[in-house]
C-alpha cells in the first residue's frame, strides 16, 4: 500500500506519539525475563512550536518499561540536539553530548552505547577532528558512526526522505571514512534503501577491516515505484542478503521493517496490528535473514519511535519472541542481547 497521496505524505509531527491507537492492541508480554538489549533507538523533539512531537527520555523509559526486560539501549543519531553555535563538521558533536549527559539517568533500562553521525567524505585530518569530540563528549559511550546513505530517485513519494547523495557508497572519500572507522575500532551503521544493496556489498568487499551493521533488513520499500510489487522485491533482496551475508565483517539489525515506506499501510488502519498479524506478513523475510546470517550476526532492534507510528513497544518484542520461538537458547541470548553486546562492546549488567 503506498503512501503517496494518503492522508499522511509526509511525517506529522505527533503521529508516533499515538499512544490511545497503539493502546487498542494488548497482549500478555511474552518470556518477560528474557534480556534485551535495545540497539537502535532515537530521541527527539520536532515540529513547531505549536505542533512539537517530543520522544525523549521519559517516553523511551515508557516503552521500555512496558513489561519485556528491557535492560540496556543504544541511541542512533538522528540529528537532534545538535549544536548550532559549533563549525559545521562539529555540530554533531552536541548530540552525542547532550545523550550522555541524559544516559547518567536512572531509569527501566539505560543508553549504554552511542551511535553518532560524522560526515565520512571529510579530510582525515577533520575526521579525526570530528571522531576525538564524540568520544571525549560521549564519556565513553561512542561505538560507532552512521552517515545514512539512504537515496531514491522518488524522494518526494517518501513519507521519511533520506539525506543520502547517489554514488555515495562508491565514493572515494567515503570509503576512506569508512575504512578509517574500523582503524579507530569503530562500527559503521549503514541505512540505505534495498535498491542499493549492491552498492552496499561492494563497499563491505572493498573494505574488510571495518565491522558494517546492516540496518533495517535494507529497508525494502514498498510504496512509489515499489507498492504493489512485494513478492518481486522479496525475491531480488533474498539473493542480495545471501551475497551480504557472505562478507563476514556485516551484520544485521533485525527490525525497522513497520516504517511507513515499508508500505504495509498499518499507520492508516482503524487499529494497529497484534504481534500475529506482524508474524503473517513479515515473518518470511525474518527467517530469511536468520537463515542467512544466523544468530551470532543478528540482534533485534526496536526502531523507535520511528515504528511507533505502526505497532507499540510490548507488541514488536511479542513479534520477535515468536520469531525466536523455536531457536536454542544460546541464539535467543544473542538476539535479543549477545550480538549488540558483542558488536558494540557494551558492559554487561
Amino acid at each position: 500500500m503506498s503512501t503517496a497521496g494518503s492522508r499522511y505524505p509526509r511525517w506529522v509531527p505527533g503521529i508516533e506519539l499515538r499512544a490511545d491507537w497503539l493502546g487498542q492492541v494488548q497482549e500478555e508480554i511474552l518470556d518477560p525475563g528474557r534480556e534485551i538489549v535495545d540497539p537502535h533507538h532515537h530521541l527527539w523533539t520536532h515540529g513547531t512550536p505549536e505542533n512539537q512531537a517530543v520522544y525523549e527520555l521519559d517516553a523511551l523509559w515508557s516503552d521500555t518499561g512496558a513489561g519485556h526486560n528491557v535492560v540496556q539501549t543504544v541511541y542512533i543519531e538522528c540529528r537532534s540536539y545538535w549544536d548550532k553555535s559549533a563549525p559545521d563538521h562539529l555540530q554533531p558533536v552536541g548530540e552525542t553530548r547532550h545523550i550522555a549527559d541524559l544516559a547518567r539517568a536512572d531509569g527501566p533500562s539505560r543508553i549504554a552505547g552511542i551511535i553518532a553521525f560524522a560526515d565520512l567524505t571529510l579530510p582525515p585530518e577533520q575526521l579525526d577532528e570530528v571522531l576525538d569530540a564524540h568520544i571525549e563528549a560521549g564519556q565513553g559511550l561512542v561505538k560507532g558512526i552512521r552517515h545514512a546513505a539512504a537515496c531514491d530517485p522518488e524522494r518526494e513519494q517518501l513519507m521519511i526522505p533520506s539525506r543520502g547523495v547517489p554514488g555515495q557508497l562508491a565514493d572515494p572519500a567515503f570509503r576512506r571514512g569508512v575504512r578509517h572507522l574500523g582503524a579507530r575500532g569503530l562500527t559503521y551503521d549503514s541505512w540505505h534503501y534495498h535498491h542499493q544493496n549492491a552498492e552496499f556489498l561492494s563497499l563491505a568487499r572493498a573494505v574488510p577491516e571495518t565491522t558494517m551493521v546492516l540496518d533495517h533488513l535494507g529497508s525494502p520499500l514498498g510504496v512509489a515505484r515499489f507498492s504493489g510489487r512485494r513478492d518481486e522485491v522479496f525475491a531480488d533482496w533474498k539473493l542480495d542478503m545471501r551475497a551480504i551475508a557472505a562478507c563476514p565483517n556485516v551484520v544485521a539489525k533485525l527490525g525497522g521493517f513497520a516504517m511507513p515506506d515499508n508500505g504495509w499501510g498499518w499507520m492508516e488502519r482503524d487499529k494497529p496490528p497484534s504481534s500475529d498479524e506482524l508474524l503473517a506478513a513479515q515473518r518470511e523475510w525474518y527467517e530469511h535473514m536468520l537463515t542467512t546470517f544466523g544468530a551470532e550476526r543478528c540482534m533485534f532492534e526496536s526502531n523507535f519511535p520511528v515504528d511507533r507510528v505502526s505497532v507499540s513497544y510490548p507488541v514488536l518484542w511479542n513479534f520477535f519472541k515468536k520469531l525466536a520461538h523455536g531457536a536454542s537458547e544460546n541464539e535467543k541470548a544473542a538476539l535479543f542481547s549477545g550480538t549488540a553486546r558483542r558488536v558494540y562492546g557494551l558492559p554487561g549488567v
